[in-house]
């Protein structure tokens, strides 16, 4: 990728960033520290909308702060998309414990990946919401190079 001074970031470029995920508590849920920078093309949907509007105007060495309101980012916790389910139709449900995941076919023949969010003798709670479904995000972004 070639390091474009000049232009700033805009939709169709391919961007490298550093990033650190926050809740309004501070508390990190993700970031590339120590990992290879996230890699994704601008305005492609493969980044929550407002992460990938966060970058546009950026150049490489910028950085900026952003907070981000569930509908630009992981949507809307649905309380439809919570199930109890009897422990016994679930396939080796002894082994499951509080906040792993499991994959789950619907009747359309999709999947559908939920969390354990509650377990009993009788029942197991299934949350199908995307873990961070509903919640204000911060991010800080660093752009490293786009072309």
């Amino acid at each position: 990728m070639s390091d474009q001074k000049e232009r700033a970031v805009a939709a169709g470029d391919q961007i490298r960033v550093n990033y650190v995920g926050c809740f309004e508590d501070g508390s990190t849920f993700d970031s590339s520290e120590g990992h290879e920078p996230l890699e994704f093309t601008v305005g492609a949907e493969q980044v929550i909308a407002g992460f990938d509007q966060a970058v546009v105007g950026m150049k490489p060495g910028e950085s900026c702060k952003v907070g981000i309101v569930p509908e630009d980012g992981y949507g809307a916790h649905v309380p439809e998309m919570i199930a109890e389910v009897e422990r016994h139709l679930i396939p080796d449900s002894e082994k499951l414990v509080l906040g792993s995941m499991l994959e789950v076919s619907m009747e359309d023949g999709q999947t559908l990946e939920v969390q354990v969010v509650e377990l009993s003798d009788a029942a197991v709670t299934l949350d199908g919401n995307h873990p961070l479904a509903g919640k204000d995000l911060h991010f800080e972004i660093e752009v490293l190079e786009f072309s």
